[in-house]
Order: C-alpha cells, then structure tokens, then sequence
C-alpha cells in the first residue's frame, strides 16, 4: 500500500502541518473540512497542500514524517520551494 508525507499550511503561510497517509486525497478533504475539531491543523487553519512526497510503502512515509518534523523551518521552506516556489494549493488540481 502506498504512503504519502506532506505539509500544508495556512493562507498566510506562518504555520506547517506536517503529516502521513495511504490516501492523500482523502486526508486533505478530512483538513479542509475540519473533521477533527481539536487537531492542530484545524486550530491553525492548515489546509494548503504544499508539498508531499509519495513512497511504496505507508512505513516509508511515516520515517519521512518523522525526518521531516525533526527537521528546521528553513530547511522545509526549502524543500516547498524547491518544488512548488509559489506556495500554490498543490489539492486544487484534483
């Protein structure tokens, strides 16, 4: 089954969300929506698909989870705008 890491933010671009799932699609309907009422990325309003990154397997995506939240601001503002510079909802393309 596959995996995906990804990281959304708000429209102002001031907080990073970053997360795992087998169904991208899915999850980010779930963050737009706000089905958890009490997530972080609800309380912050993160629902701007950034960046994601697809692996083989869902073990994958949750080691890049990890890696990724270990990680500083500057080196995942770096990865965003290595791929997508704009800062563009990624999602509005589906």
């Amino acid at each position: 089954m596959k995996g995906y890491c990804y990281i959304l933010t708000n429209k102002n671009k001031t907080v990073l969300y970053i997360g795992a799932t087998n169904d991208l699609q899915r999850r980010v309907e779930e963050h737009k929506n706000g089905k958890y009422s009490n997530s972080f990325s609800k309380r912050y309003n993160c629902f701007l698909l950034v960046y994601f990154e697809e692996f083989d397997t869902i073990k994958d995506a949750f080691e890049r989870e990890k890696q990724l939240k270990a990680g500083n601001r500057k080196r995942k503002e770096g990865l965003i705008n290595s791929v997508n510079p704009e800062w563009k909802d990624l999602s509005l393309k589906w």
